[in-house]
């Protein structure tokens, strides 16, 4: 496990489409169909992680918050299952139901995904906004494992907070930071 930032992709970049299965309903599932009205959170994360563990819990319910606000998400792994079978789909299926996500977890095994959007570790938000251009990118909140820090995902549900009620992007975007993609060879 590296410890990696993530990259923080220019504001008002557009947001990257795909076409990848969701490991819960076996339904292939595009950007457009994972987009809310008001806005989509797009989210690399992973089982194994432990910086995704540490808030996997509260992202099930960050996820049914933004869904309320007619905000969409989705949460994608790219990391090499073969290497990491614990990121397989069908541990991501169980970790998904187990949690009670709301949202897709969709597997990009090709890892393109991935790249389009410069995703770099686990856990990596984006916020896009209703004309798919991105309005933040960077952490869930200052929690890290062994920090002591609460997880509230205060980061990411104010810049939601932001989009919904049609303020400005937030100033204070901070990157995100986690375990690198496990890229293939």
């Amino acid at each position: 496990m590296a410890r990696t930032p993530s990259n923080m992709i220019e504001l008002g970049t557009r947001a990257p489409d795909f076409a990848l299965p969701d490991t819960v309903s076996g339904k292939t599932i595009t950007f457009a169909d994972a987009a809310g009205p008001q806005g989509t959170v797009v989210m690399f994360i992973c089982n194994h992680c432990p910086y995704v563990k540490l808030m996997e819990a509260d992202l099930a319910r960050f996820g049914s918050e933004c869904q309320q606000q007619g905000v969409g998400v989705v949460a994608i792994s790219a990391n090499d299952a073969e290497n990491y079978p614990e990121d397989s789909p069908a541990a991501m299926q169980q970790n998904a139901q187990r949690l009670g996500y709301t949202f897709p977890y969709l597997y990009d095994e090709t890892q393109q995904t991935a790249r389009a959007y410069k995703a770099a570790c686990t856990p990596d938000f984006y916020l896009f906004d209703a004309g798919q251009r991105c309005v933040y990118r960077g952490q869930y909140d200052d929690a890290r494992p062994g920090n002591g820090k609460p997880v509230s995902g205060r980061d990411l549900r104010a810049a939601v907070a932001a989009l919904v009620s049609g303020q400005p992007p937030l100033d204070r975007q901070q990157p995100s930071l986690g375990c690198n993609i496990k890229w293939k060879d």
